[in-house]
């Protein structure tokens, strides 16, 4: 008997069986001999216990008596169908049962002492409020519908999780009020139906044992496990992927309640159809894998991994069954894959092909430890739940190339959520006219009227620092062939040799002057085709081979050339950049907050930046020149932000390179427009051009009259043309001086004129380099004024 009660309800529950012992008494009156002896011998026996008609509070009365309760509901409970059928007495919604059938019997003990059977997802909340409705339906005349169906979870003696579905009868229950019930009006009935979540509502309409709930119900169960199952897996489907986390453990257990196979695992394969490649899914180690990828990313269809059995999934696309993987590896043909298998512990398996519009999708894998418990026979209910896999594996496709075309976009030709809309604008009005007018014609994106800010943060002589690696590695590499060759010349008869040492030392000397533009490629064409032969074809005694094989190893799999110096700079070089780009992506993330504008971001020999701000980008926000001089403050302390990164890096870089920084002012609104041919924005218009001009030649320019660059290391370089713009930045430079990031010397100095540019003049000042871990805030435009007043 269970007897695991709600706590509170709105009934008094008294367990009674009058309306059958009323029923017992009117056939004790016929003249049906059998059936009126039978009746009045049983009604003798009840006498005793008029519990049975009055009510049952008391459940220990239950126990003592469950042999005379089972003969008084013998005609409920057909012996002929104790077997077959799952029913036992209940009171409904609750967890209480008793004079179980003897199927429900066995299922309760195969599942075990301690199994605790409660209704799926029902909590108190609902079983009160279901309670109550039956009193809305029964006493009130209402025809509420509270049909959501129920289920009880049961595990069988495997550890298969079965799904039972709940069905409730309850003619044999009466309702009435007590002295505490509450009467209703149609306006309360109407408050009741418009707030099934308010709780403290229904328990103030039906308060706790108000109502008696006189009689019994029988709850009748029957097995949908298969049903569920199919259902979970298609809830299991539907979910995004950060609701996935419980994947594996879920699919698990949906499919061996399927398949009725306790230790049943699910696997994966994709299907890349562009390159005829099987891939691994793309989840988490432990979450959804393939077996028979184990340990492989991808692998091409033509592999022999897959022996004569890929063969009828990829043309008859239909599942191959393997029900004694020991059997299977014996035959020719399939002693990889039943080795990959076994190694694994899988002993039979089913490989299922996901198929749409006759294209294959992917692979599922079914697989178990025991021989036999998975073949041909049980793979056809896989057609239960292939056409919810087919559409799961198209929309994991779909989502796929959209994520892909995300990435690319994002990585290769991104446009910036803030000009975003009117891409979309233009994209609309093509979409909503494709059908009528074939021969669209895109109208070009402009934004007229925006002030551009320009900035970057540049590798200090990063071109010379190469070019001296390279000639580090080369000369290095140069020198170890000579003493190679010194060495292979004392030990082989190979006139050629000496030949070969002669061009090596004439391409070392051509290192001792400037590099040339092809030098680099000609030693590395030399050495490939002239040297590397003679090392790997020469057969010295074995200390000079073990000096060939140490030089070999030192070179670079794909040039063959020594890259050590060349690495040390490029990484730095990747750190600096990955770095201060991190920085300037970050800031700029808040700097939207200002005001909506245009961002684009370079990583070349250091980072670049454009910003463009206007009206005509963000047409729903009044724009104001405030907006600009705060963007401009926060640009030249990025910047100061991105030096002091710099400083704090560059004792950790594997090749020390300095970095200098520079803003130009450009204070005349430009117009920009999107460039089709090469999907980026750029200055319209031959006046605005000037501007562009400027920007690729400012960061080479030296101050007038001198051979110095108008940009030094640890020092941020100003370039503006005249006395508005010179003054406004003094203003912030000051209040970053005040707030100690910048140094107190400012240099002010003419730029050489420039091809078709002239009167460029700038300010120069340094960065205060601060400790590890400390960060100077970004201040607004309105904090400078206030703090200048």
């Amino acid at each position: 008997m269970n007897t695991k009660l709600f706590k509170e309800s709105p009934f008094k529950t008294q367990i009674s069986f009058h309306k059958l012992i009323e029923s017992l008494e009117q056939i004790a009156l016929t003249d049906v001999d059998y059936r009126s002896n039978y009746a009045k011998a049983l009604l003798k026996e009840i006498e005793p216990i008029p519990e049975f008609r009055s009510g049952i509070e008391d459940f220990s009365v239950i126990e003592k008596n469950e042999t005379l309760i089972k003969y008084l509901l013998a005609d409920l409970f057909p012996t002929a169908l104790t077997n077959n059928e799952i029913k036992a007495v209940t009171i409904p919604f609750q967890n209480l049962t008793f004079n179980y059938s003897e199927r429900f019997r066995k299922i309760l003990k195969d599942a075990g002492g301690t199994f605790d059977m409660t209704i799926r997802d029902f909590d108190k909340h609902q079983f009160y409020i279901m309670s109550c409705s039956m009193i809305l339906n029964s006493y009130y005349g209402q025809h509420l519908d509270f049909s959501k169906p129920l289920f009880y979870d049961i595990p069988d003696s495997n550890g298969i999780l079965k799904h039972y579905r709940i069905l409730y009868n309850a003619d044999f229950i009466e309702i009435t009020p007590t002295e505490n019930a509450l009467s209703l009006t149609p306006d309360d009935i109407d408050l009741l139906m418009d707030n099934y979540d308010d709780i403290d509502l229904w328990k103030e309409k039906f308060p706790v044992d108000s109502w008696i709930l006189k009689g019994f119900g029988i709850v009748i169960l029957f097995d949908a496990s298969v049903e569920n199952a199919v259902s979970n897996l298609k809830t299991n489907l539907l979910k995004n992927e950060t609701e996935q986390a419980q994947i594996n453990t879920d699919i698990n257990t949906i499919f061996r309640s399927i398949f009725k196979v306790p230790d049943l695992r699910v696997g994966f394969m994709v299907y890349n159809q562009e390159e005829s490649k099987f891939t691994k899914p793309p989840y988490e180690k432990g979450d959804l894998e393939s077996f028979v990828l184990l340990g492989i990313d991808e692998v091409d269809c033509k592999n022999e991994i897959f022996g004569c059995s890929l063969e009828r999934i990829l043309d008859a696309k239909k599942p191959f069954s393997i029900s004694n993987t020991a059997k299977f590896a014996q035959i020719p043909g399939n002693e990889k894959l039943g080795k990959q298998l076994l190694k694994q512990g899988i002993q039979s398996c089913i490989l299922a092909p996901i198929v749409k519009n006759d294209i294959l999708l992917g692979i599922i894998e079914l697989v178990s430890s025991k021989p036999r418990e998975l073949n041909s026979i049980n793979a056809n209910n896989l057609d239960l739940i292939l056409p919810y896999l087919v559409d799961t594996m198209e929309r994991y496709n779909i989502d796929m190339q959209h994520q892909i075309e995300a990435i690319i976009q994002r990585e290769y030709t991104t446009i910036h959520s803030s000009v975003n809309w009117k891409f979309r604008k233009e994209a609309q009005k093509y979409f909503q006219t494709q059908k009528k007018n074939k021969d669209y014609i895109f109208k070009e994106i402009v934004f007229k009227d925006v002030y551009p800010l320009y900035g970057q943060i540049d590798i200090k002589g990063s071109s010379d620092h190469r070019n001296k690696t390279v000639k580090t590695d080369l000369k290095n590499q140069l020198k170890t062939l000579l003493e190679l060759f010194d060495h292979l010349k004392e030990n082989t008869a190979l006139p050629l040799l000496e030949q070969r040492k002669f061009e090596l030392h004439s391409y070392y000397n051509d290192l001792e002057f400037e590099l040339k533009a092809d030098t680099e490629q000609q030693i590395q064409n030399y050495i490939q085709k002239e040297i590397h032969p003679i090392l790997r074809n020469s057969k010295p005694e074995k200390d000079i081979q073990n000096q060939i094989d140490a030089y070999l190893e030192q070179l670079d799999i794909k040039t063959e050339m020594l890259y050590h110096s060349r690495k040390d700079f490029d990484d730095a070089m990747s750190k600096i950049n990955k770095k201060l780009a991190a920085i300037l992506d970050k800031e700029q993330a808040e700097a939207q907050n200002i005001f909506p504008h245009y961002y684009e971001r370079f990583k070349t020999d250091g980072v670049e930046h454009n910003l463009y701000i206007g009206a005509s980008i963000t047409p729903a926000q009044p724009f104001d020149l405030m907006y600009l001089s705060n963007l401009r403050l926060w640009q030249l302390q990025t910047l100061c932000k991105m030096e002091q990164e710099h400083f704090q890096l560059k004792s950790t870089l594997p090749y020390k390179l300095d970095v200098t920084s520079l803003i130009l002012v450009f204070s005349s609104p430009i117009s920009i427009r999107f460039r089709m041919d090469e999907k980026r924005f750029d200055v319209d218009g031959t006046y605005n051009a000037r501007y562009e001009v400027v920007k690729k030649r400012i960061d080479k320019a030296h101050i007038k009259g001198t051979k110095e660059r108008i940009t030094e290391k640890e020092k941020i370089t100003i370039v503006y043309s005249n006395n508005k713009e010179e003054t406004e930045y003094l203003k912030y430079i000051k209040f970053l001086q005040f707030k100690n990031i910048l140094e107190p010397n400012i240099e002010k100095f003419e730029v050489e004129d420039l091809q078709g540019v002239s009167g460029l003049r700038a300010i120069r000042v340094k960065v205060v380099n601060v400790k590890k871990d400390t960060t100077s805030p970004n201040y607004t435009y309105k904090e400078l004024l206030d703090e200048l007043n």
